[in-house]
This record gives C-alpha cells, structure tokens and sequence, in this order.
C-alpha cells in the first residue's frame, strides 16, 4: 500500500506538471480526439505536446510492457493513473483501434517479432489502424465471410470487399479476416493478417448515415498483394495459418467492451442532470419535472453500476479468469444503457433539440449524437446476438 501511495503522489505530481491546460478542458467533439497516425494532423501544439510525453512515459498504454512501448504497471497502478488522469480532466492522450483491439490480440498470440515491429509504433500514435471484418453477406454471422486471400508464393493476393470498416479512408493499416483455404468448413479457413491500407488495390468509399456523419466505410480488396514477411521475421500472418478465427473471436471480445464503454460516458463531459439544467432551468434549485427527475437519477445509478461491474470484471481477466462471453453482457448493456442517455438529452430539450442545421445547436450536433448511438446496438455484434450469446453461454439455456 507504501509503495501505490508512493506511486499516487509521483502520479499527480507529474500529470499536473506535464498535462498542458488545454488537454484538461473538456472535448467539445470529435474534433477535439487524437487518433494519431502517419497522416495526423494535429489541432494544436498542446495536442502533440501532450501524446509526445504521454508516449515517451508509456502511458498511452501503461500496462503494455515496456518493451512493446508501455510502462509495464500493475492493475492496480493503471487504476490510479486513470483516476489521476480524471482528477484533473485531463483528456486521453490518443485514441486507438490498435490498443483498444489489435494491441490485446498481437499480445495474446502474436510472435516476439510482430509484438516487437508493430506495438511501439500503436503506442507512439505512428500508426492508425482499421478493422477489416464484416462483408456485405458476413455480418452477424461474421465466419461465412468470403474475402479470398491465396498463396502466389512470396505473396498473399487479395481480392473481396468489407463493410462497415470505421475510418478505413484516414486509417494507416488494416487487420483483416480472409479466407485461405476454401474448402475448409467456414469457422476454419480464415486467417488474421496485417497490411498496409496504402496497398495498390485497397479503395474505400465513405458511407453516410442518418445523422449526415458516418467513421464507416466500405472497403475494396483488388488483386492486392500482401507481403508474406516484413523482414526479421515478422510475418502478415497472425496466429496460425487457417485459425484465424481463434484470434478474430478473442478480438471481437475486446471490441464488444470498447463499444459497450460508451454507456459509462456522458454528453460533451456533462452529466444528465447538468445538461437538464442548462436546458430547462432549475426551480427551487431542482428540475420541476419529477418524472424526467427520476429518469435521470436511475440512469446515472445504473451508470455508476455498468462502470463498477467494467472495473470487476477487468480484474478478473488481470487474474486470469478471462471475459469470454461476459463480453456481450457488457457491450449489450453498455450500449442500451448510451442510447437511453441519449435519449434523455433529446427530451430535456424537446423539439428544439431536433434542430439540423444552425448555431443554437452547433448544427444539430446533439441531434445527430442521437441518432449515432443507434448503430451502438449494431456495430461489434447485434443486442439481439449479445442476448443469444449471453443465453447460451452464460445462463446455459437451452436452444429453441
């Protein structure tokens, strides 16, 4: 307990030295997120000063090791660097598909040199990645994908199409889910392999949704080749050839907590009764309405709930315990429970809050914040599949 103390106050000393005031004040929007990559442009000195020293400290991802280019803590010292981190309001130095989700599968079954090659630089923000995993005709039943990748020696050539790819037009490299072997039953034959969306052959093309915004794209694989080796041993390969879904199912549980987070966060950093606030007034130092009162209340208690029952269950993984399938309970909760809150801010406003365009309302931005969070229950995996999962898997109920 001396020795986390000690760590608490050497925390805060620094954070408090090294965090610039800007990087404490509250996101105003997607503008405002560091995603990094070789392509970044950054919004402001303060931005790359921050991930720059956040980075060389491995505190973008401190319980990576530090050889891989995190600070190798404890579950415990990570706690309290979050806890410091949000003591202070300082914003997330860099935001990542490469830590959030690549990072834990290279760890798990990638090799020393692929761990070696590709983490620094995901922890750097040098390289923005992108997930290549669901096809037109592979959503929900992702493992019928057809994206071919066959063996021309030297080389893997890929050719087929993936859907719903988020940021693949502003992401660096891509891991992706192809078919190697064909005539191999659909959960075997795949395999996870790694390339550089720079590739002749690789095209994207934006999809836009209700909001009028959309991270999404479809993805074009045309004759591209992929390098079997990227020298000193590191192969394109992840994991064993053909067992690609053995990484893709381990991914997909990292993936569902990341997405199901969300339900743990709020609405440009405010709370639900703080927004109601702003928008509707307070009488007598209270919202008159005791019905939106009670909404409120129970969803910022089911909140804090969703955020204790995250932390256990990530200390259970730390211990060995895994997550498995306690994955789609988090992701089918955490999402519902950001489309209720959603929902609550589009009422504290009435009609008003359905404003499009126009300065009010910064464009409609919570409007279309509204309409975003419906994907939630979609992307990583359908509610109604996190509930089939969590039936068989979890309560052990029999089949239909």
């Amino acid at each position: 307990m001396a020795d986390l103390e000690q760590f608490r106050a050497e925390t805060a000393r620094w954070l408090e030295e090294n965090c610039p005031k800007e990087m404490r004040a509250p996101l105003r929007g997607e503008e405002d997120i560091c995603w990094g990559g070789r392509n970044w442009k950054f919004k402001s000195e303060a931005q790359k000063v921050w991930l720059d020293r956040m980075a060389a400290k491995g505190w973008t991802t401190p319980a990576w090791p530090r050889e891989y280019g995190g600070a190798g803590l404890s579950k415990e010292e990570v706690k309290i660097l979050k806890a410091e981190m949000r003591r202070i309001g300082a914003r997330s130095p860099l935001e990542s598909f490469g830590i959030w989700m690549l990072g834990p599968a290279l760890l798990k079954y990638g090799t020393h040199e692929q761990k070696a090659r590709f983490l620094p630089p995901v922890a750097r923000g040098e390289i923005r990645w992108c997930q290549g995993y669901s096809e037109p005709n592979a959503g929900s039943d992702l493992a019928s994908l057809q994206t071919k990748c066959e063996d021309k020696g030297d080389h893997w050539l890929v050719n087929g199409q993936k859907i719903w790819t988020s940021y693949a037009d502003e992401a660096d490299w891509i891991f992706c889910l192809v078919r190697t072997d064909p005539k191999a039953p659909k959960h075997l034959g795949i395999s996870f392999i790694l390339f550089d969306m720079a590739s002749k052959g690789v095209s994207t093309k934006p999809i836009k949704l209700i909001s009028g915004k959309s991270p999404f794209c479809e993805t074009f694989f045309d004759n591209v080749e992929v390098p079997k080796s990227y020298g000193d041993g590191v192969s394109s390969v992840v994991g064993e050839l053909n067992r690609g879904w053995d990484v893709a199912k381990y991914l997909l549980t990292h993936e569902r907590e990341m997405i199901g987070a969300g339900g743990s966060g709020s609405y440009a950093n405010r709370s639900l009764g703080e927004v109601a606030a702003q928008e509707i007034g307070l009488e007598g130092g209270r919202l008159a309405d005791p019905m939106l009162r009670a909404k409120i209340a129970q969803t910022e208690i089911d909140g804090w709930a969703f955020l204790l029952t995250m932390e256990r269950m990530k200390d259970e993984a730390k211990a060995g315990q895994g997550v498995g399938a306690k994955s789609s309970m988090l992701k089918y909760y955490g999402t519902e429970l950001n489309k209720r809150r959603f929902e609550i801010s589009m009422d504290t406003g009435g009609s008003a809050q359905l404003e499009w365009e126009g300065p009010r309302t910064e464009d409609g931005k919570l409007a279309r914040m509204w309409l975003r969070t419906k994907a939630n229950s979609i992307e990583g995996g359908t509610s109604e599949v996190q509930l089939n999962i969590i039936s068989k898997r979890i309560l052990e109920l029999p089949d239909a």
